[in-house]
């Protein structure tokens, strides 16, 4: 009877605790690393003491190459080597590392077909711009117009054909011109062009042509030229548009012409000065990339001196069409 109610007293009493681990008030408590804790900026943490030597290491890998591990430093620590930066052994070994394999008898033509196939290429395009018909809102005749441009090359040199024309539906071509340029690339987004354009209507004439055509920020296409014609004459035409997608296949076109001449041309009915400026809107469906029809309007005004001539000559020098067009390309 004694023994079990002994043994059910020690079983009830708290059994000793070691308080050893919870030190002694007496003592200082250990200094927190807060740059390790990432509680202050890296320029407020500087430079460990270089007197600071790293833990050693296991033995099991005693005898290996550590310094071979420099891939592993923290490239974001202050004064650490840029990600950009090149280590030198990199450019120790021979510039072309393949023909020590397979010589470069091998090697050399694979190269050449390398760099032909990635920009060296020589390709074509055929552009037809606008194919449209235009009527007048004011009840004028309808017309027609194409503005159409084709080009073969590469990414630096390349040949450009050009051609663009009007007149009245159902009646002769009132104004047509050829173009035949070189362009060569003058930056990644423009290019300059140089040639020649043929007027067959309404006069033929020749024009030495020198022009630049790109992509101008915020995605404006450019195209602009100077034109001396065989005669003298010096005209220039800066044409610029937009392509704003409202879905991957509607897009609106803002489109904007200018047409300028240095002097007087009687024979075209042309006055000094800003001659002509049509600014337009066009709605195209792309049915597919290739083929888009698309509807619009646009205002077309002639201006200064050859809108004098025109109301001299009992035209209306202004007016909105109504646009029914084509857009395509191969």
């Amino acid at each position: 009877m004694i023994r079990p109610m002994l043994l059910a007293g020690a079983m009830l009493l708290p059994a000793p605790q070691d308080h050893s681990g919870h030190g002694s008030k007496s003592e200082p408590a250990p200094e927190m690393d807060h740059c390790a804790m990432g509680h202050l900026p890296p320029e407020q943490c500087g430079k460990k003491e270089e007197s600071e030597t790293a833990p050693a290491m296991d033995d099991g890998m005693a005898g290996m190459d550590h310094g071979a591990h420099g891939g592993m430093s923290d490239k974001s620590a202050p004064g650490a080597a840029p990600e950009s930066a090149v280590p030198p052994r990199a450019l120790e070994g021979p510039r072309h590392a393949a023909d020590v394999v397979w010589g470069s008898e091998t090697m050399a033509p694979a190269r050449d077909q390398l760099a032909r196939e990635n920009g060296g290429m020589t390709t074509g395009m055929v552009l037809v711009e606008r194919l449209e018909a235009r009527i007048p809102t004011d009840g004028g005749e309808s017309g027609y117009l194409w503005d159409a441009q084709a080009w073969y090359g590469g990414d630096l040199n390349r040949f450009v054909l050009k051609t663009e024309g009007e007149g009245e539906l159902g009646g002769a071509v009132e104004d047509a011109e050829i173009q035949a340029l070189y362009s060569r690339a003058i930056g990644p987004f423009f290019d300059l062009q140089a040639g020649v354009r043929f007027d067959p209507e309404p006069d033929s004439r020749t024009h030495l042509v020198l022009g630049v055509a790109g992509l101008a920020p915020y995605m404006f296409h450019i195209d602009g030229a100077l034109f001396l014609s065989d005669r003298g004459d010096l005209t220039a035409r800066v044409e610029a548009e937009y392509d704003q997608k409202i879905t991957q296949a509607l897009i609106l076109q803002p489109r904007i012409e200018a047409e300028f001449a240095a002097q007087d041309i009687a024979e075209r009915d042309i006055g000094s000065g800003v001659t002509k400026v049509e600014p337009g809107l066009r709605l195209r469906y792309e049915i597919a990339r290739e083929f888009a029809p698309y509807i619009g309007v646009e205002y077309e005004a002639k201006l200064g001196e050859t809108a004098d001539i025109a109301r001299a000559r009992g035209e209306d020098p202004d007016g909105f069409k109504v646009i029914l067009g084509l857009r395509a390309w191969f």
